[in-house]
């Protein structure tokens, strides 16, 4: 019997919490994010596209606010791209290297326009790792998990770092 109410007692408190973590406050309804900028020098094309639609959609999965434009927003989320070095990352026998490493660096800014405040200014970088071969797409791959992990990271900092 004990075993059955304590149970019960679980199931009940364990459907009272969230575990979204999201601890946006009640003004800021929208958000806008316009194009990053790329100032890494890295000449990959489509970067700061590929990076700002990333983020767009995490924040579009999320819910925790809406995308607006700039003019219309409650807050922004401006970006720069500072960074992305192609290094190796393991060098087998003989000196060859074997697998590279692509970091992308990215300085934020996010700014309460209802109150005019500026609530996170800092810089958030990751990286994905690729074996050399001839294949294009397994670098590209590679910077797309970069970019993923940087989203979720940005995402995750901007909802719930109050």
């Amino acid at each position: 019997m004990k075993t059955v109410l304590f149970i019960f007692i679980i199931s009940v408190f364990t459907g009272c919490y969230s575990f979204t973590g999201a601890s946006v406050p009640t003004h800021l309804k929208t958000i806008a994010i316009p194009l990053f900028d790329d100032q890494s020098g890295s000449g990959e094309p489509d970067l700061r596209e590929k990076l700002t639609n990333k983020l767009i959609d995490k924040f579009r999965q999320d819910n925790s606010l809406t995308i607006a434009d700039k003019t219309n927003s409650d807050s922004i989320l401006e970006g720069t791209i500072v960074a992305m070095p192609d290094q190796p990352q393991v060098v087998a026998k003989g000196e060859t290297v074997s697998k590279r490493r692509i970091t992308i660096t990215v300085k934020i800014a996010y700014q309460d326009m209802k109150l005019k405040k500026k609530i996170i200014d800092k810089q958030f970088s990751r990286w994905g790792d690729y074996d050399l071969s001839s294949d294009p797409t397994i670098r590209q791959k590679a910077i797309d998990d970069a970019i993923d992990k940087l989203s979720e990271d940005i995402l995750l900092e901007t909802v719930s770092g109050w």
